[in-house]
């Protein structure tokens, strides 16, 4: 008789509901997988079945919902592959979607039921739990300083004329044919013709005196003049031998620089650096402009003040900034190095040594505009941490500086139907899933992470419904072939 069909029926139809209800009362549980019943017929050596039964029950693996949650450890996998690895309490592993963590009271990011979260270690490929960073990040010294300004080619120069300048300016009279008084210039040890006023000569000026030899006033001393009228500097009577000769104009010194006197500088820039304890100075900048000897060239010099005291190096106190007829940067063409000794203090930090670059600097017609930066910061306190989409675990500071602390490990299998559910939203591994494959997100294929969100149930719940119409229709439907064999049965017994 077909009782057994009938009942076998009622079976599968009871555990398809039980799967279902499953399905609903997870609905609100965060990572949760709907589950499906499949059938398989049975038969045994006949040509009539036997009935139905449940051949599994597989989950579907296909991504829910994420939903942001603004806790700062909650994340949520965005994709379908890869799971969480958590070590329970025993130290077994297993794997689970639910992304809800918050530190146990040793740091440690564990979920609901106590599991810790398990990723890189920061630097290696060893699995260790993920903890909460606690203390200080340690400061760090400035190494280097970068300064990109634009320095004002309008600017008048610093403090009058240079201290230096050896130009001097005279008269001498050439005794010979075509003999006369003649202006020039001497300034480092170059000859030069000039007018009266003072404006230099070229070669071949008619102002130039014609090709000696010839002697210089009654001293006599002689003076070489070759074809280009162009003198010999060594044969030139200059000073008290030449009779003609007019003392030089005496080059106003320029004021010396010193801080305390904006005059003598164009301009100031300051910045803050930090030493070994990350104890923080203020860096000086003072740039003041300078006649060039290249009347194709501009010069800047640069002078350092640490703490209001002057720098060890360079030796002169001042590094020289040349520039071209652009404005472009000529030298230095690499980073100034310089040896800077802390302030004196209580503490004994290292002595501060580090580069300054001025590298994409220019002098334009225009204000005084610059951008600085240095790498040093001072020590911080921990403030919050967060999980970017590649998993690195980031912990921020007080100080605004930020240290890497890891990186999350994603896990999936060959065979994610063969994995074993454990209950509290977490599967383990069996010999039917494979071997776990490892892979940080977004690469070796695995899913990337979204912080502070979260991945819901991606129960349907509109297809349950229906799917719990259709079970109970076939419930109903398998209790009617109960019902109608045994109203056939119950007719044979009242035959006689």
């Amino acid at each position: 008789m077909g009782f057994g069909q009938g009942l076998s029926g009622l079976n599968a139809a009871a555990q398809n509901l039980d799967v279902i209800g499953n399905n609903i009362a997870n609905s609100g549980t965060v990572g949760f997988k709907a589950g499906t019943a499949s059938f398989a017929d049975v038969y045994a050596s006949s040509r009539v079945g036997l009935g139905t039964q449940v051949a599994a029950i597989n989950q579907r693996f296909t991504i829910g919902t994420v939903s942001n949650t603004g806790n700062q450890f909650d994340m949520a996998i965005d994709g379908s592959k890869g799971m969480f690895r958590v070590m329970d309490q025993s130290g077994s592993v297993l794997y689970t979607r639910n992304g809800q963590f918050s530190p146990d009271k040793d740091g440690y990011l564990i979920n609901a039921q106590g599991y810790r979260l398990t990723g890189y270690a920061e630097g290696g490929t060893n699995l260790v739990a993920v903890r909460v960073p606690t203390g200080n990040i340690a400061p760090s010294e400035t190494d280097i300083v970068t300064t990109k300004l634009n320095l004002d080619a309008n600017a008048p120069l610093a403090g009058g004329e240079v201290v230096g300048v050896t130009e001097v300016f005279g008269q001498v009279e050439l005794v010979g044919a075509g003999g006369g008084t003649y202006n020039y210039t001497m300034s480092g040890g170059a000859f030069q013709w000039t007018t009266a006023a003072g404006v230099p000569l070229p070669p071949g000026d008619p102002g130039l005196p014609a090709a000696g030899p010839y002697t210089t006033g009654s001293a006599g001393s002689p003076v070489v003049i070759d074809a280009t009228a162009t003198p010999s500097t060594t044969n030139f009577g200059v000073g008290p031998n030449n009779t003609a000769y007019v003392a030089p104009v005496t080059a106003v010194p320029a004021t010396a620089f010193d801080p305390a006197v904006a005059g003598t500088y164009t301009h100031s820039l300051p910045i803050n650096v930090h030493d070994s304890l990350g104890n923080s100075h203020q860096l000086m900048q003072y740039f003041a402009k300078r006649p060039s000897a290249d009347p194709t060239q501009s010069v800047w010099d640069v002078y350092y003040r640490l703490g209001g005291q002057p720098v060890d190096d360079p030796a002169d106190g001042a590094t020289q900034l040349t520039f071209d007829q652009g404005g472009r940067l000529v030298t230095p063409t690499a980073p100034e190095g310089f040896l800077k000794v802390t302030v004196p203090g209580s503490t004994p930090a290292d002595a501060l040594d580090f580069t300054i670059d001025y590298a994409n600097s220019t002098q334009f017609g225009g204000d005084f505009t610059y951008t600085f930066g240095q790498d040093g910061f001072a020590t911080g306190e921990y403030a919050s941490m967060a999980i970017a989409a590649d998993g690195s675990i980031v912990a921020s500071y007080t100080n605004g500086e930020t240290q890497s602390m890891g990186a999350l490990v994603l896990v999936d299998f060959a065979n994610v139907q063969g994995l074993q559910p454990v209950g509290g939203n977490a599967w383990a591994e069996t010999s039917n899933s494979g071997q776990p494959i490892l892979g940080r997100p977004g690469s070796n294929s695995m899913a990337r992470i979204k912080g502070q969100a979260v991945e819901e149930s991606n129960v349907d719940m509109s297809q349950e419904l229906v799917n719990m119409i259709i079970a109970q229709r076939t419930y109903q439907a398998n209790a009617q072939t109960i019902k109608t064999q045994d109203q056939i049965l119950q007719t044979l017994i009242q035959m006689r």
